[in-house]
């Protein structure tokens, strides 16, 4: 009988929303955001936004309500989706954030610090899918599963000015998605010694 239990060690588990814009479908990247809600990893709980856009003049930043947890984060996931946003050397820009809205109308998240005020917004909804990527797949030491909700469009704004590139299709397996997802119930695995 096979076991219902996954046999690999939970890293982390809550969400990882990100939006992907370009003015050419994906040729080139302006903007990547990386939204992190952690409901429990090694760090503890918070959030983390990881971003790099045209609206930051290319640099990356941090924002995160707990720092360790941001830290956790690059030097565990983050080093293998997107190195640049794995520099610890990078502040930690103290944050405030709120979610409102759901993926069936749109779905919304706020970043606020002291100094900046980011609005990322999904909406125009694809069917969602559950993403299983169990470690070693696509040449990953970790794994993840999570449900998608991708969005055809979405939207960034930081101080009022928003970002001109916009989300582009892609296949995900034989499920229609999109660089724009909402990335939610989703847990990082790792293989038990």
């Amino acid at each position: 009988m096979t076991s219902p239990v996954d046999p690999n060690r939970v890293l982390m588990t809550g969400e990882n929303s990100f939006i992907r814009l370009s003015p050419d479908q994906g040729k080139t990247m302006t903007d990547r955001l990386s939204h992190w809600r952690v409901l429990w990893c090694p760090a503890g709980t918070g959030h983390a936004l990881f971003m790099k856009s045209e609206l930051t003049g290319g640099a990356v930043r941090v924002y995160s309500d707990n720092a360790a947890v941001a830290r956790w984060l690059q030097r565990s996931i983050e080093t293998l989706l997107f190195p640049e946003f794995a520099d610890t050397g990078i502040p930690v820009i103290a944050a405030a954030f709120e979610r409102y809205g759901d993926p069936r109308s749109s779905a919304v998240e706020l970043v606020e610090s002291d100094d900046d005020l980011i609005r990322m917004t999904w909406y125009d909804g694809i069917e969602p899918f559950v993403l299983n990527m169990p470690p070693g797949m696509d040449g990953r030491p970790i794994g993840v599963f999570s449900t998608f909700f991708p969005a055809r469009s979405a939207q960034v704004s930081l101080n009022g000015r928003f970002a001109s590139g916009m989300p582009w299709e892609e296949q995900r397996g034989d499920r229609q998605s999109s660089s724009a997802v909402l990335a939610w119930s989703e847990t990082w695995v790792e293989p038990r010694d």
